[in-house]
């Protein structure tokens, strides 16, 4: 039976400062896009002028929109009640440690570990299907807000290579002979622009390009530096490793961006389920077994 997904928590607001200075730096990015980039290159009230606004206003309210929900998602709590059933037929594996061999139970929060879980020092507490931390979102990212954190990235790379288009464009339009009728009154804007745009759509593609690849293998950042070990450990002993929840490109993408691909550039994630089990390589070579 498929387990439901449960209501997403909000966290509480507190201040941050890696959060004001994104805040800060998409507030200025937008401000210099409309009321410099466009409007010294189209002219703000003309046709391509307001179609380049409204256009880079949406894709820009919807990156402030996907980042206060990644924000304000709670990754996904352990329920204190979690005990795994080593006997459920539904289960064909269990996490286990990797000395000893007993199950995965954090000493820290008195509890057993659900499948992929692990515990954020920051956080103090264990995750669902925990990825990472980031300071920028004042969160972690895990199994309730991962699909949202992606989504966030993806506009944000988008609305960078926007700005940057229309940057490089009002230069090469009229740039130099607009900076001596006016004295260089634009000339900070533009420097400031410039050093905040360049490093910041090259951390953000290859950031992008990084989740796209754990996404397509089922992979969290966490699974991926433990799979390069039990790798190299499987490699040494003769064996073959493959990740367990990899499922195949398609399976994999829709169990993060959801089954509707109407949906996919939406920040939500009514499709994922409670966290507490995944479906494995097994359960696919379980269903192919029964259908023969």
């Amino acid at each position: 039976m498929a387990e439901k997904a449960k209501p997403q928590q909000q966290q509480r607001f507190a201040f941050s400062l890696p959060v004001t200075v994104v805040v800060s730096s998409i507030v200025y990015i937008y401000i210099s896009t409309i009321f410099v980039f466009i409007d010294r290159w189209f002219g703000l009230f003309s046709s391509p002028g307001i179609a380049n606004a409204v256009v880079f206003t949406a894709i820009a309210s919807m990156c402030i929109f996907s980042y206060r929900t990644a924000i304000s998602t709670d990754p996904g709590r352990v329920p204190s009640t979690y005990t795994p059933d080593i006997e459920d037929n539904q289960t064909p594996m269990h996490e286990i440690k990797r000395k000893g061999g007993d199950l995965r139970y954090c000493q820290k929060c008195s509890h057993y570990k659900p499948p992929r879980a692990h515990h954020c020092r920051v956080c103090k507490r264990c995750v669902l299907r925990m990825d990472h931390h980031c300071i920028w979102i004042n969160n972690c990212v895990g199994h309730a807000n991962y699909k949202i954190f992606f989504i966030f990235v993806m506009y944000a790379v988008v609305a960078c290579i926007y700005s940057m288009v229309l940057l490089v464009g009002s230069l090469t339009y009229d740039g130099l002979s607009d900076e001596e009728k006016n004295g260089g009154s634009f000339r900070t804007v533009y420097v400031v622009s410039g050093i905040l745009l360049v490093p910041l759509s090259i951390a953000l593609c290859v950031l992008i390009g990084w989740h796209i690849y754990l996404i397509l293998h089922n992979n969290t950042t966490i699974e991926y530096y433990e799979g390069v070990r039990a790798l190299w450990l499987q490699e040494k002993g003769g064996s073959i490793y493959k990740h367990p929840y990899d499922l195949g490109p398609y399976e994999n993408l829709t169990s993060v961006l959801g089954p509707n691909i109407l949906s996919w550039l939406w920040p939500t994630a009514n499709h994922i389920g409670s966290g507490l089990r995944f479906r494995t390589v097994y359960d696919l070579s379980k269903a192919a077994s029964t259908s023969k």
